[in-house]
């Protein structure tokens, strides 16, 4: 098994420790006069163990704290040195700071029983006051390093444990930035593609029918078109940008479109469709209760029926496209359907995206979603988009 490498500050910690060891033993400086050991060079066998337990106090601090517990004790059979002495305390502190938890934890209190039992038991040996010094010295020597070691272990726990918990925090917060840039995103994409897509694809439908047929009428009749659609997308986009400016802007935010629009946006869904042959029809079945839907609901709603309009006039074979509209007392149901099947003439291509931000909006709400062909009662099929949103929210008009 390989040794941990002792760390510099330890090595020059005990180079310290030993020569100022050396010199004071050069000098004939010691403890004590008398000794059970009286040779003089005595003192430096365990100076220069206790130096050998200082090298490893930070890489090894119980077999230190072991190898100078005995040390410091046979230093007390020669005449001493107090650089052992000082070395002895470092290593006890050490033990505490550097430590596993658990002797962190027990020696401290155990140089405290140490500390009183050495303090009783010479006041019942000597019976003087003497006794007590011998105690205040054996706990400076040992009680009092650990009891530091304890605090400035304890302080450093809790310096990391914030430090840990600011991490966490800085961590958490780009999490909840970067999902809400994403959110953000995401309502920004469906709100630009609800809003520009309806216009685009009757721009292509009747401009791809303008270069198909040689007849001026319907070139003139699809140019009136895509002026129309052209000027109304460029005011939605315009809309847009004034949304997406900031409070340093002059734009006014628009209000958000609601259900009692849908009158107007089937009226130009029927001016861009007529030429597919698509009639479009609105069966509102909701009763008049002088209560309206909650803010959002009303928008994924009116989104939903722009994007199903949109994709029957990309897609839809020619017939009625119906938007049905239901309410009970906690949902509102927008069904919309529209003839399933190969069509002739022009077609805007499709991407997806707009299925996607329809259950987008209604996985947002809590509802529920689903399109798809669904068998008719004489053996067609017809494509129908049904979204069923909560409404339980509700605000009393007026």
């Amino acid at each position: 098994m390989r040794l941990p490498r002792p760390h510099r500050v330890d090595l020059l910690i005990a180079a310290c420790g030993l020569a100022c060891g050396l010199l004071l033993w050069g000098f004939g400086m010691v403890v004590r006069t008398d000794a059970l050991v009286e040779t003089r060079w005595a003192p430096l066998i365990p100076l220069l163990v206790m130096t050998a337990a200082e090298t490893v106090r930070r890489s090894l601090p119980r077999t230190a704290l072991l190898v100078g517990t005995v040390t410091v004790v046979a230093n007390e059979f020669t005449h001493g040195n107090v650089l052992t002495i000082l070395m002895f305390t470092d290593v006890v502190y050490a033990a505490v700071v550097y430590g596993p938890p658990a002797s962190a934890r027990r020696i401290p209190y155990t140089t405290g029983l140490i500390t009183v039992g050495v303090t009783v038991g010479f006041l019942v040996w000597w019976q003087n006051a003497i006794a007590l010094l011998v105690g205040l010295a054996s706990g400076i020597v040992c009680f009092l390093p650990a009891l530091t070691g304890a605090v400035v272990r304890n302080h450093r726990q809790a310096a990391d444990a914030a430090r840990l918990r600011a991490e966490q925090t800085a961590l958490l917060a780009e999490k909840d930035r970067i999902q809400a840039v994403t959110a953000e995103r995401a309502r920004m994409a469906r709100e630009l593609h609800d809003m520009v897509a309806n216009h685009l694809s009757a721009i292509a439908i009747h401009s791809t029918a303008a270069l198909s047929l040689d007849d001026p009428d319907t070139t003139r009749t699809a140019l009136g078109v895509i002026r129309e659609n052209s000027v109304a997308g460029l005011a939605e986009m315009r809309r847009l940008i004034g949304l997406l400016r900031d409070s340093s802007g002059d734009a006014e935010p628009a209000a958000a479109p609601t259900l009692a629009g849908l009158d107007a946006l089937l009226a130009q869904a029927g001016t861009n469709g007529s030429s597919s042959g698509l009639a479009f029809v609105l069966d509102d079945t909701r009763e008049e209760t002088g209560e309206r839907l909650p803010a959002p609901v009303e928008l994924a709603a009116y989104r939903i029926v722009q994007e199903s309009l949109t994709n029957a006039l990309k897609h839809a074979s020619a017939g009625p496209v119906v938007v049905h509209l239901a309410r009970d007392a906690g949902a509102l149901t927008v069904r919309v359907t529209s003839p399933f099947g190969d069509r002739p003439g022009p077609r805007a291509p499709g991407s997806g995206a707009g299925l996607v931000g329809m259950r987008e909006r209604v996985a947002l709400l809590g509802g529920t979603f689903e399109a798809g062909p669904v068998p008719d009662g004489d053996g067609t099929k017809t494509w129908q988009v049904r979204a069923v949103l909560p409404a339980e929210e509700r605000t009393p008009e007026g």
